[in-house]
């Protein structure tokens, strides 16, 4: 098992085998010339520390993706994403170790097949590779995303409405993650527990007759995602309590601990949540954590 920083695993009985951590550190970057820098960082950084490093030294375009949890290397095999933004749209290269011979290898972008969520390093390649560094592309020139959530509002209540700085983007989406998501260390969670459905456009048109309120972002002509927190929220579980595991008051995609909860109680908790999403909406719901 390659174990990043574990945020986003939830086990189920102790893993027999061998667990391998990433103690890769580091972050060479070099400009292009082309008003855009390469950024090669090792697998074992916290990612945040590396949008901290990129926003204070003005390479910009990982602002949206502040405060998301984990390492490195789990934002190549993850995609990880927010606010509108994903780790596919700034990653140029990742470099990785064949485990089965420890052959040297490099992916360009294309090679991972990123799409939501998803990359080769979840499907086909799964197990198969060590990443080692992941080069991203940043910008010099400051091109905020503000289209996505709660953003501009909260822009707007802390003054922030015209010429915003990446700095000040970044402490936006800092407190808007940290008003919505409970700090682990308090109170176990795994943060998103869901991933948001992508669905054909005639299912969205469907469900928005029949909800016209329901919040809605354009994938392509063809699709619409839906928030999977909203759809959890409508059935109900928002607050609710199964045993020891619950969903939290504030964000109904989020499943905590509410103490001594075991890996089955979650997962006998995302079960139901599933069930009555699906029964309700006709959508099937995936967990985003990885569950051993």
């Amino acid at each position: 098992m390659i174990l990043g920083g574990g945020s986003n695993l939830l086990l189920t009985k102790d893993f027999q085998g061998t667990v391998v951590h990433s103690a890769i550190m580091g972050a060479e970057a070099h400009e292009t010339g082309d008003g855009h820098v390469l950024l090669r960082c090792g697998s074992g950084e916290t990612w945040d520390d590396i949008v901290d490093l990129c926003v204070s030294r003005g390479w910009y375009g990982a602002e949206n993706l502040s405060l998301i949890p984990g390492d490195v290397g789990a934002s190549a095999v993850q995609n990880i994403g927010a606010y509108g933004v994903e780790a596919k749209d700034l990653i140029t290269q990742v470099e990785a170790v064949e485990i089965a011979t420890g052959r040297l290898v490099q992916f360009t972008n294309e090679e991972c097949q990123y799409s939501y969520r998803q990359s080769r390093f979840k499907q086909d390649w799964r197990g198969r590779f060590f990443i080692t560094h992941v080069t991203y592309r940043l910008s010099l020139t400051f091109e905020p995303h503000l289209d996505y959530g709660n953003i501009r509002t909260e822009l707007e209540a802390k003054g922030y409405d015209r010429d915003v700085t990446a700095a000040q983007l970044r402490q936006v989406i800092i407190d808007i993650r940290n008003a919505k998501l409970p700090d682990p260390k308090f109170e176990g969670n795994a943060g998103s527990f869901f991933m948001n459905p992508v669905v054909k456009r005639q299912k969205y048109e469907r469900l928005a007759a029949l909800y016209p309120n329901m919040p809605h972002y354009t994938v392509d002509a063809e699709h619409e995602k839906i928030p999977a927190g909203w759809m959890i929220d409508q059935c109900g579980w928002k607050g609710k309590t199964l045993g020891r595991a619950g969903v939290h008051d504030r964000q109904a995609l989020v499943l905590v601990n509410k103490g001594g909860a075991t890996g089955d109680e979650i997962v006998h908790l995302c079960e139901q949540i599933r069930m009555d999403v699906l029964n309700r909406f006709g959508i099937e719901i995936h967990p985003e954590v990885n569950i051993v």
